[in-house]
C-alpha cells in the first residue's frame, strides 16, 4: 500500500475498525486542522465521521459568587490540622451559593455513509494512511476486480475530497447519504433525539444537503457534490445512487454556527465551481501540508519492508522489546495527528483530535494539569513552534473569566485558570477539591508563552503577549502567598495534581478518587512559581518593561523554600511535614524541575539531581496511564537513562495502543501495567507525549545547552535527524553505533551562543563558520558562537 512511500511515513492495517458499537475509536483520521474526517474502513457500509473544531454543545457558563472570604477560613482549618474539612471548604461554599457551570463537549457534525454491494466476498483487504500526503485509503478485491477509496481533507481548499475507483470500467455501484451520528450511550439518548428532531435532508441534482440545529438555535451541516465518471446518478429520497460508474469524486463542505438557508446555496455554488481533479486538489493540499509534516524528519532504521500496525503491536507483546520501526511510526503518526487536528488561528489540539465519536465523551475538554501541555511539548524542537500561538490565543481569549476567578475565589489580583476549560468557558466547572484548590495551571501554561519567545526571538510577542500574561500570574502569587515562621513562603491550599498524601489515604481497599489532595507547599507549586518568576525577570529585562516590579519578583524568588528530601533519599512531593509521599500514582508533578522544567540538569552536577531520580523510580507500575508513561519517558530522557525511557515507551505500546495507533487512557484488559478503570477513553495526549519523549531521547535543548543523543537506547543503532530546532537555529545529525560514526550540522538563524554536548564515546573534528572552544562541562562539550546564517559541522574522527 502506498508503494512509493517510506514505511515510516505510512500506517497499514490488515483489519477494519472493529470496536463494538464505537468503531470511530479505531477509524483512520484525516484533517486540515479545522475539519476532521474519520474513515471506518468497512466494505459494504462505510462510514466517514465528519467533525468541525468550532462545533460544541451542552456548555453552561455560570456567574461565580464572591466567596473570597473562604481562603482565610480554609487556612485557619489547615492550621488547626482539620485538613479534610479544609479540603472541601471552598468547593462546598461554591455549591452552597447555587453556582453551576458546565464544560461544553465537542459535537459530532455528521456521518457520510456509502453503501456498495459485496455479493462475491472479498480478499486482499487493507486500509492505511499516507502521512506524507494526508490520504486515507481502503482497498480490497472481489475476484479480479480491485476497489480503492481515497480521502483527504484539503488544507488549501477547506473541503473533504473522497474518491471511489476500480481497476475496471463501470464497476462501481454505490449509494451515498448523510445521517446524524449515532450514540450508544444511554445517558445521551435524550440529547440525540433533540438533535434528530431538527435534522433536515435534501437532494438536488448531484448534491446532498444536511443540517441539524444546535441548542443555541444555530444550524450546522454539510453539502456534498457527487461527480461520476460514466454511469448515472439517481436521486432516491435522501440518497444519491450511483450505477455502473467507473469512478466517483465526492466533495464535501460543512458549516457551523449559521443557518442552512444561508449556507446550503453558498456551499453548493462553491462546490459547483470546483473544476480540479482529485490529483490536482491533492497537489494543492500537499503544497500547504508537506512543509508542516516535513518541518522535521526522523529515521531510526534502514529497513525497507512494509510493517502493518497489527504485526508491530503483536511483536511488542511477544518479543522482549518493541521494534524500532514502531517508534519511528509513532513519532510520525503523532505529528500527523497534531498537524491534522489543529491549525494556527484555530482551536488548540483536543484530547480526541478532530475525531470524537459521541456526544459527551470522557475528558473531552481542555485539561491544563498535564494534558494540554503534553500535547504541545514537542512543537518547538519539532519545527512547529508557530502552532503554540493557537494554544496561547485560546487561553488569552478567556482572560476576563480568569481574572474574575482570582478575585472571587481567592480575593487576589491576576488570574486563576481552572484545570478544565472549553471554548468560551473559563469559569470553574469541575467542583471537586482536587481541581478547585489547584492554582498552578496559569504558571505552568506560562512556560509555553515564554518558550515561544525563546525559540522565535519575537520581542514584540514577548512584550505584548507573553510578559503581560506572566505578570498576571505573578500578581496572583504575590497576593495569594503568606510568609511562614521560617521566613519562607507558605503555599496553601496546595495541590500536587492529582495525588493524595499516603497518610491521608482512606484505610478501605476500595478505590476512592482524590480522597484528600489539599495540602501545604506542594513541590510542584513552588517549582512552577520559581520558573515563572525567573523567566519574568529575564524577559522584562530584555525588553525593558516592568522595571518597578522586578525587585518585587526578585524578592519573591528569595522567599521560595528549598526542595526537601525524604527518608528514602527522594525528593518530597510536599515540602510540609504532615504530608507523606504517595507513590501509587500516575502524576509526576514534583519532578517538574527536571521535566518539563529545566531548573536542574545532569551536567551541572547539582546534588538534588539524584533525589529527583529516586523519586521517579519509586512510582509504582500498576498506577500508570498512557500519558504518564509518555511523561515518565521524557523525565528519564532528561535523567539520561535510555533504558528506563525505552521501557516506558514499551509499557505504553503494550498497554494503551489501539490498532490504529490511537492512545487510550488506560489498559481495559487488566494486564497489570496501568490503573484499572471500567472504560478506556481515547486520549491523544499520549500520542503527542510519545513524540516529545522520542525527541527528548535524541536531543536536549535549553537556551544555553544543546546535548545530542542524551538517552539513546542500545537498539537505536543508527539513524538520522533532519532539522530539529534549538532556540536560535536548527540542527541535523546522524549516527551509526556499529561503525562508530557521528556527525552534526548546526545552522544559526539568529546570533547563537550555546554549549554543544556530543556523544562522549567519540573524538571530533569540526569545520565551518563561527568560533569553537572547549567547554568547562567536559571533553565532549564545546562552546559555540555563530552569527545569523552561519553554519558549523562536527564529525567523528
Amino acid at each position: 500500500m502506498f508503494d512509493n512511500v517510506s514505511d515510516r511515513n505510512k500506517l497499514v492495517l490488515q483489519y477494519p475498525a472493529s470496536w463494538w458499537r464505537n468503531m470511530w475509536r479505531e477509524a483512520l483520521p484525516a484533517g486540515n486542522g479545522e475539519l476532521g474526517a474519520a474513515v471506518y474502513g468497512a466494505i459494504k457500509k462505510e462510514t466517514i465521521l465528519i467533525n468541525h473544531s468550532q462545533l460544541w454543545h451542552m456548555g453552561v457558563k455560570g456567574e461565580l459568587p464572591d466567596i473570597s472570604h473562604t481562603l482565610t477560613e480554609t487556612r485557619a482549618l489547615m492550621k488547626d490540622g482539620e485538613y479534610q474539612e479544609a479540603n472541601w471548604h471552598l468547593t462546598n461554599e461554591v455549591k452552597k451559593q447555587g453556582y453551576h457551570s458546565k464544560l461544553a463537549c465537542p459535537l459530532p457534525l455528521v456521518d457520510l455513509q456509502l453503501e456498495m454491494p459485496c455479493d462475491q466476498g472479498f480478499s486482499r483487504y487493507k486500509r492505511g494512511i499516507n502521512m506524507e500526503t494526508g490520504e486515507v485509503r481502503v482497498t480490497w478485491s472481489e475476484h479480479d476486480t480491485t476497489f480503492t477509496r481515497d480521502l483527504f481533507v484539503s488544507r488549501a481548499d477547506n473541503l473533504i475530497v473522497y474518491r471511489v475507483s476500480s481497476n475496471k470500467a463501470n464497476a462501481v455501484d454505490a449509494a451515498l447519504n448523510f445521517d446524524l451520528h449515532p450514540t450508544n450511550s444511554p445517558n445521551r439518548k435524550k440529547r440525540y433525539q433533540e438533535l434528530a428532531d431538527t435534522v433536515e435532508w435534501n437532494t438536488e441534482d448531484n448534491y446532498l444537503f444536511y443540517k441539524a440545529t444546535n441548542e443555541d438555535d444555530t444550524d450546522f451541516g454539510a453539502v456534498a457534490r457527487v461527480i461520476a465518471e460514466d454511469g448515472e446518478v439517481i436521486t432516491d429520497q435522501q440518497k444519491l445512487c450511483c450505477v455502473n460508474v467507473s469512478s466517483l469524486l465526492i466533495l464535501v463542505k460543512v458549516f457551523v454556527q449559521s443557518s442552512s438557508s444561508l449556507q446550503w446555496p453558498v456551499l453548493k455554488e462553491e462546490l459547483a465551481n470546483v473544476t480540479a481533479t482529485y490529483q490536482q486538489l491533492l497537489d494543492n493540499h500537499v503544497q500547504v501540508y508537506q512543509p508542516l509534516y516535513f518541518s522535521s524528519k526522523l529515521q531510526l532504521t534502514d529497513d525497507q519492508e512494509e510493517w502493518s500496525n497489527e504485526v508491530l503491536l503483536l511483536d511488542a507483546y511477544s518479543s522482549g522489546e518493541a521494534k524500532v520501526r514502531l517508534y519511528e511510526k509513532l513519532w510520525s503518526f503523532g505529528r500527523y495527528l497534531f498537524i491534522s487536528g489543529t491549525k494556527i488561528g484555530g482551536q488548540p489540539f483536543s484530547m480526541y483530535g478532530l475525531w470524537h465519536g459521541d456526544y459527551h465523551l470522557m475528558w473531552s475538554h481542555r485539561m491544563a494539569n498535564e494534558n494540554i501541555q503534553m500535547m504541545y511539548w514537542h512543537t518547538s524542537v519539532g519545527g512547529l513552534a508557530e502552532f503554540s500561538l493557537t494554544l496561547m490565543e485560546y487561553y488569552q481569549s478567556l482572560m476576563a473569566d480568569f481574572r474574575d476567578n482570582a478575585r472571587k475565589l481567592f480575593g487576589c489580583r491576576g488570574i486563576y485558570i481552572p484545570a478544565g476549560t472549553t471554548p468560551g468557558i473559563g469559569k470553574p466547572n469541575q467542583l471537586v477539591p482536587v481541581i478547585m484548590n489547584w492554582t498552578a495551571a496559569a504558571g505552568w501554561l506560562a512556560q509555553h508563552f515564554y518558550q515561544y519567545y525563546q525559540f522565535t526571538g519575537d520581542h514584540e510577542y514577548l512584550k505584548q503577549h507573553a510578559l503581560p500574561f506572566m505578570k498576571e500570574v505573578a500578581d496572583f502569587y504575590q497576593d495569594f502567598l503568606e510568609i511562614g515562621e521560617d521566613g519562607y513562603y507558605l503555599y496553601y491550599p496546595s495541590v500536587s495534581p492529582e495525588n493524595t498524601p499516603v497518610n491521608f489515604m482512606p484505610k478501605s481497599s476500595e478505590p476512592v478518587a482524590h480522597p484528600m489532595p489539599t495540602a501545604i507547599n506542594a513541590t510542584m507549586d513552588f517549582a512552577v512559581m520559581k520558573e515563572l518568576l525567573t523567566n519574568l525577570i529575564e524577559g522584562s529585562s530584555i525588553v525593558s518593561i516592568y522595571q518597578q516590579e522586578r525587585p518585587i519578583w526578585e524578592k519573591m524568588l528569595e522567599l521560595i523554600p528549598p526542595y526537601r528530601i525524604n527518608k528514602d533519599g527522594a525528593i518530597k512531593e510536599w515540602l510540609s511535614d504532615p504530608f507523606e509521599d504517595n507513590n501509587e500514582h500516575r502524576h509526576l508533578s514534583h519532578i517538574y524541575p527536571i521535566f518539563p522544567g529545566q531548573e536542574l540538569i545532569k551536567e551541572k552536577g547539582e546534588p538534588l539531581f539524584e533525589p529527583f531520580r529516586k523519586a521517579v523510580q519509586q512510582r509504582k507500575l500498576g498506577a500508570q496511564t498512557s500519558w504518564s508513561f509518555a511523561h515518565m519517558a521524557s523525565i528519564y530522557a532528561r535523567l539520561q537513562d535510555a533504558a528506563k525511557a525505552s521501557t516506558c515507551l514499551e509499557n505504553l505500546s503494550r498497554s494503551c495502543l489501539l490498532n490504529n495507533f490511537y492512545t487510550v487512557h488506560n489498559d481495559w484488559r487488566n494486564m497489570g501495567l496501568t490503573m484499572e478503570i471500567d472504560n478506556a477513553p481515547v486520549q491523544m495526549d499520549a500520542n503527542l507525549g510519545i513524540v516529545n519523549a522520542i525527541q527528548e531521547m535524541l536531543i536536549y535543548v535549553s537556551p544555553t545547552l544543546v546535548k545530542l543523543l542524551p538517552a539513546l537506547p542500545d537498539d537505536w543503532k543508527s539513524g538520522q535527524v533532519d532539522t530539529f530546532h534549538f532556540c536560535t537555529g536548527t540542527i541535523s545529525f546522524r549516527w551509526d553505533l556499529l561503525k562508530g560514526t557521528f556527525s552534526t550540522v548546526l545552522k544559526a538563524e539568529r546570533e547563537t551562543i550555546i554549549t554543544l554536548g556530543l556523544p562522549s564515546y567519540l573524538k571530533y573534528e569540526w569545520e565551518g563558520d563561527g568560533k569553537v572552544s572547549p567547554s568547562k562541562l567536559g571533553e565532549s562539550y564545546y562552546q559555540i558562537q555563530l552569527s545569523a546564517q552561519q553554519s558549523l559541522r562536527f564529525f567523528s574522527q
